[in-house]
């Protein structure tokens, strides 16, 4: 698999550091498992966090933080460790993405398209979902109110004279405009963190955007 278009480095940076929303650290994260260059980029990011750690002025604690952190944490409901852990949870849903993109309920989205939502945890302002477009569809011109990221898992599409295929991911924000063609060889699979919503451009957009549910 020859990999060709990547993160952004602020994205990976924040995902190194633990700051990236749970919708797009997904993507990453499934990114990286095909992709050596961006897991080397993250690798030497943690390494530079931690050594910006190691130097930075200590602060000083009360004397009795530890036992007022101890005593929250005993406070805390238990809740089952299954759908509760991160690590687990972006575990599964890898396996799920990667392994049987095909499974479970896809919707009507759009001619020619279907999405199926995946879990994210309570009080996420992304969205996480598997997006598959017939082979040859055009989609209109248009932006987002948020930012996309979109990782193709099967197929391929173009857009502003690049192409993207299985691997590559497309990380873009609220000041991109594009108008994605999918190949036409092939059914078109993507897993897709998006904030916000799809926004169409023109006279044919404004008409189509009530019956584009994405």
């Amino acid at each position: 698999m020859t990999i060709s278009h990547h993160p952004l480095d602020e994205t990976l940076a924040a995902y190194a550091s633990g700051t990236l929303d749970a919708a797009r650290q997904f993507v990453v994260a499934a990114h990286a498992n095909s992709c050596a260059r961006c897991r080397t980029s993250i690798a030497v990011m943690d390494e530079v966090g931690g050594s910006l750690l190691t130097t930075a002025e200590q602060a000083t604690m009360a004397p009795v933080a530890l036992q007022m952190a101890l005593a929250m944490l005993d406070a805390m409901p238990q809740r089952d460790a299954a759908s509760s852990d991160q690590t687990t949870l972006g575990e599964n849903l890898m396996r799920q993405v990667l392994e049987t993109p095909e499974l479970g309920q896809w919707a009507w989205a759009g001619p020619g398209l279907r999405v199926r939502s995946l879990y994210l945890p309570p009080g996420e302002g992304a969205r996480l979902f598997l997006l598959k477009a017939v082979p040859g569809l055009a989609l209109p011109n248009h932006t987002h109110t948020g930012t996309e990221m979109t990782l193709v898992l099967r197929g391929a599409f173009a857009h502003s004279g690049s192409r993207f295929a299985a691997g590559d991911c497309d990380d873009a924000d609220e000041t991109d405009q594009h108008a994605p063609v999918v190949d036409s060889g092939e059914t078109c699979v993507c897993l897709v963190a998006m904030e916000g919503q799809l926004k169409l451009g023109g006279l044919f957009g404004r008409l189509a955007q009530p019956f584009v549910r994405i």
